[in-house]
């Protein structure tokens, strides 16, 4: 029997209580009420599929479980990619607009009484009757807090020649943090309880990678899809990396908290193809990864074109929400390569908002 892996029960859900075709309708299971159970927890739910019935395609095998032994092994090759990404991209500076001790040019000014002689600037004084002092623009280092989910949605594949959504989210969090390492930016691990401590040892990015080994052997109860608001300091920067498989209000809950704080968050959303084309056939059983019952379907290929449709709405819905309390949001999809990606999230902790895919 092939076997395969799938994300989105909550979006199948929702089409049956529109109305889905009548030969696609599926066998819920009942609970001790009679009613259809649902433990989906929100839009998405992350799911495994087992075929009843040959497919008009062949549905590849993959292993839905992810032990953290497994992720370590994993780990040296992602930092290396990971390194080596950043050192492509341009390393720009953050500014402040204010004069200070920075390599970027401010303004020139005229110089007060008992100015010292090493500040003036000669070449710009000799042609004026005034003597002038260049001035640099003020630069410091900022705190980037970095989220990977975990979760057990992110340690799936639709196809073996795929990377898993949790190794492109590790690579794309420590592709960023080595560009912000890079132009001396600081920049912490963020777990459920707060700020890492880190491994001692090794490069500030090899550490970074242990701190998630580290998180990835904890239980999956306590790796939950989104960052605590509450451990934040003000004004900081998140980059929050993850598929947001969760349910809405609770995505909608951390944006707020976030915002209000203030913490300037970049929102990476991070996808299978398989998850928003659902490009089965036949027979389908749908089984749950994280705790959802069973969907059992017959004809799944009669629900593509209306799933589509409502994966585009909650992807809309998720840049909406984004917009709405001031936070940026960059889609990418396991086929694609991280570099794209990359630059769209540069760009943005460069200080250009936005939604980018």
């Amino acid at each position: 029997m092939a076997r395969s892996a799938f994300s989105p029960s909550g979006l199948l859900r929702r089409l049956f209580a529109q109305g889905a075709p009548s030969n696609a309708r599926p066998s819920a299971r009942r609970g001790a009420n009679g009613s259809a159970t649902d433990s989906s927890g929100g839009l998405f739910g992350a799911l495994r599929t087992r075929t009843g019935q040959p497919v008009s395609s062949p549905i590849l095998a993959t292993n839905s479980t992810n032990t953290a032994s497994a992720l370590a092994a994993r780990l040296p090759g992602l930092v290396l990619q990971a390194d080596h990404i950043a050192a492509t991209l341009f390393a720009g500076q953050h500014g402040q607009r204010r004069a200070g001790g920075g390599e970027t040019f401010w303004q020139y000014r005229q110089a007060l009484p008992g100015e010292p002689a090493n500040h003036i600037d000669w070449r710009q004084s000799a042609r004026s009757t005034h003597a002038y002092v260049r001035e640099t623009e003020a630069e410091s280092a900022q705190t980037v807090f970095i989220w990977c989910d975990l979760s057990p949605s992110m340690a799936w594949r639709s196809s073996p020649s795929l990377p898993e959504k949790q190794d492109s989210a590790i690579l794309i969090a420590l592709a960023a943090a080595a560009l912000l390492l890079r132009n001396g930016e600081r920049v912490q691990l963020l777990t459920p309880t707060g700020p890492a401590i880190l491994p001692p040892g090794g490069s500030p990015l090899e550490r970074l990678a242990l701190g998630l080994a580290q998180l990835a052997s904890t239980p999956e109860a306590k790796r939950p899809a989104l960052p605590p608001s509450a451990v934040l300091p003000r004004y900081a920067q998140l980059l929050v990396v993850s598929d947001f498989l969760c349910a809405e209000d609770t995505f909608q809950t951390c944006l707020h908290h976030v915002a209000g704080r203030p913490v300037r968050t970049h929102l990476v959303q991070v996808t299978d193809p398989a998850e928003r084309t659902l490009p089965y056939q036949g027979r389908v059983r749908f089984e749950g990864l994280e705790g959802e019952p069973e969907i059992d379907l017959p004809n799944v290929q009669s629900l593509q074109q209306d799933y589509e449709h409502l994966v585009e709405a909650r992807n809309a819905q998720l840049a909406a929400l984004a917009t709405r309390y001031g936070h940026d949001l960059v889609l990418h999809s396991t086929e694609a390569p991280p570099m794209p990606t990359l630059l769209a999230l540069h760009a943005l902790l460069s200080g250009q908002s936005g939604v980018r895919s």
